[in-house]
Parts: C-alpha cells; structure tokens; sequence
C-alpha cells in the first residue's frame, strides 16, 4: 500500500452511512484476536482463526479490518483501555504516574504477547488518545510539553523494559522445567567457580551484597519506578520557583 492509498484505520468509518447495520463490529474482532492472543500467542490470531471464533467467513472481516496492520493497531489501542486512568489526573502526579506504571505492567503480565507488538509509529486511537490527555496532564502544570514528552517516554521506557525482562524470565524458567529457587541452586557452582577465581570483583560483591537479586517482581519493580520518579521530580525541581531539591521517594506533593 503506498502512502496515497493509506488511510488511518481511525478515520475510516466502521459502518457505511446507507444500507444494512453490519453483522460485525471492529470490537468483537479485536476481542477475539485478544482471546486467541492470549491462547495461543498474537501470530495465532489470524483472520482465519478470528473468523471461526466469531463464526462467520473470513474475508468477511477484511470490510471491518481492512489489514494485519489495523487489527495490531485495533488491539494494541484495546489493550491500552485496561490501564485504569479514572480520576488522573488527580492533582498528586507522583501517585498518578505510579498509578499509570502500575497498570500497564498489570496489563503485559496479563497479555505477555504485546511484548512482540513494535509500533513505532503511534495511530492515535482513542484509547491511546485518553492515556496522553490524562497521564501527560498529570505534568502539564509542571514543566513544559517539550520536557512532558521526555519525561514520559522516560518513564515508559523504564517499565516496557522491566516488564519486557520480567517476561523474559518468567519464559526461561518455564522452558527450563525449574521454579526460580531451583534454577539459582542449579547455577550455584558456577557461581562459586567465579567467585574463587577472583577474577570478578563487581561479581563477587553483587553475590554477597545485592539485596535486588533476593527481591520480589513486585519489589524490584516498584525500586525502579521509584527512581525513575525522582528523576522526574528533579526536573520539575528545575521548573520549581528556586529550583527547589527535589523531593525525597515517598513525600507528598
């Protein structure tokens, strides 16, 4: 398709304005492909497969879904929809960026396949839309949108990234047959062999002193996240009258 014949899957509409309701919708569509998703991984949902879950044909679909394109970008901007932003923002913009934080890794743990989506290229759906008034809006008052767009690409950075390693692991210990204890007495004497040589200082120390290692999902998350909103609250100190010190984790605004 050449950038002449594109059209934006937003701007098309979803029913034509004369002649017979259709027996679909865009909604159903994507709910099934998020279905199958889940089952089965995002390769599994074909038209094929979502045709015979909603049962009906599955050239059918392609009237609703004119490409893979749009059915990625329909999902993607569905599951963008349970991150729940009522009430952000709310005036506090550290719970709210916690709060935001929270619910999109709530929502990889529950999809772990939207891991495999690359969207470089955001289509403003409306679900995406909301996520940018509401979570950007939690900054607005504090620094300026230059440094909003930052701060927020920062923060959603920090948690794709978490939350894509968190994945990750849980995949290896699953494809290894062994729970996360047993794989750390399993890799033991080859911990031990490092440390003995001696060879490995920063190594060493991580083994003996890192708390991280021993920490929950849960707990190392919310470390992270937490230095990452000091980051944020240092460059809003620099917008503050003074420049006031950024505030310590945890202290109200």
């Amino acid at each position: 398709m050449t950038d002449a014949e594109y059209v934006n899957i937003w701007m098309r509409p979803e029913r034509p304005a004369y002649g017979p309701k259709p027996a679909y919708s865009r909604a159903q569509i994507t709910d099934a492909a998020i279905r199958i998703a889940d089952a089965d991984g995002l390769e599994a949902a074909t038209m094929r497969r979502i045709a015979a879950e909603i049962g009906t044909g599955a050239m059918s679909l392609y009237r609703y879904v004119p490409s893979r394109d749009d059915l990625v970008e329909l999902i993607a901007d569905r599951l963008q929809g349970e991150i729940d932003l009522e009430g952000v923002p709310s005036g506090d913009w550290r719970a709210d960026l916690t709060r935001y934080a929270d619910g999109v890794r709530g929502m990889w743990l529950r999809h772990p396949w939207i891991a495999t989506v690359h969207r470089a290229l955001p289509s403003y759906g409306p679900n995406q839309l909301l996520v940018i008034e509401r979570v950007m809006g939690a900054l607005d008052a504090h620094v300026s949108i230059d440094e909003n767009l930052g701060l927020m690409s920062l923060l959603t950075g920090y948690v794709e990234s978490a939350v894509r390693e968190e994945i990750g692991w849980a995949d290896e210990v699953r494809r290894s047959g062994l729970s996360e204890p047993e794989w750390m007495v399993r890799s033991a004497p080859r911990v031990e062999q490092l440390i003995k040589s001696g060879d490995y200082p920063i190594f060493a120390k991580i083994v003996a002193q890192a708390r991280r290692p021993h920490q929950s999902r849960d707990e190392q998350f919310r470390h992270g996240l937490q230095r990452v909103l000091d980051c944020i609250d240092a460059a809003i100190g620099q917008h503050r009258p003074g420049g006031e010190a950024p505030r310590r984790a945890g202290e109200s605004t």
